[in-house]
């Protein structure tokens, strides 16, 4: 649900969001290149294994580079987050990305395996690339996100009903909460809780 209580907005973590991508585009892709590893393809192993390499890097490269500007841009006008907004938990955020985009991951995975037959490895290694990629932005995020001691946040609507980009044409801007909020820490990944003692 978009809305909260009286009024208020559901949010989720913008590095959560971005961050969801990271496992299954990583563990598809070397699964994929596994496979190829077994497939002496057009070009040989050899030189699929060394296209695959530099794929990986070009790849972890720009996608964690792409669009830093506009996070920023949002970032930048950020409102604390009112009383009533409702903050959406780490796993549905990433349950919702993920039953999103699961149709658009499972043809890039046939498609990467596909490529096998001629570069043995490379597609594989481009996709977990991918993935490493948004790894890094996610973690570049919550570099920003303890420097300003803040936690992003967006609007769900604006995501879309398929987990969107949460730096989409939809969003407007960024929402803040102090550090400690939600059950995530920053970048995105589970809050480790202190043991009781």
């Amino acid at each position: 649900m978009a809305r909260g209580v009286r009024g208020g907005q559901g949010l989720a973590r913008v590095a959560v969001v971005v961050r969801a991508g990271v496992a299954p585009m990583w563990w598809l892709g070397v699964f994929a290149a596994g496979v190829g590893l077994l497939i002496p393809g057009l070009t040989g192993r050899r030189i699929g294994v060394m296209a695959g390499a530099a794929l990986f890097i070009i790849a972890a490269v720009v996608v964690s580079y792409t669009r830093r500007k506009r996070y920023v841009a949002l970032a930048r006008p950020a409102v604390r987050a009112g009383k009533h907004d409702v903050l959406q938990d780490r796993a549905v955020s990433v349950r919702n990305w993920r039953r999103g985009h699961r149709w658009w991951l499972l043809l890039a995975w046939l498609v990467v395996l596909g490529s096998s037959f001629a570069v043995p490895v490379a597609g594989g290694m481009l996709l977990a690339g991918c993935g490493t990629g948004l790894g890094l932005k996610a973690a570049w995020l919550g570099r920003r996100e303890r420097a300003e001691d803040a936690l992003l946040w967006v609007r769900v609507d604006w995501l879309g009903a398929h987990g969107g980009s949460p730096a989409g044409k939809t969003v407007k801007a960024y929402r803040s909460t102090g550090i400690a909020a939600g059950d995530a820490a920053p970048g995105g990944a589970r809050r480790r809780t202190a043991a009781l003692v």
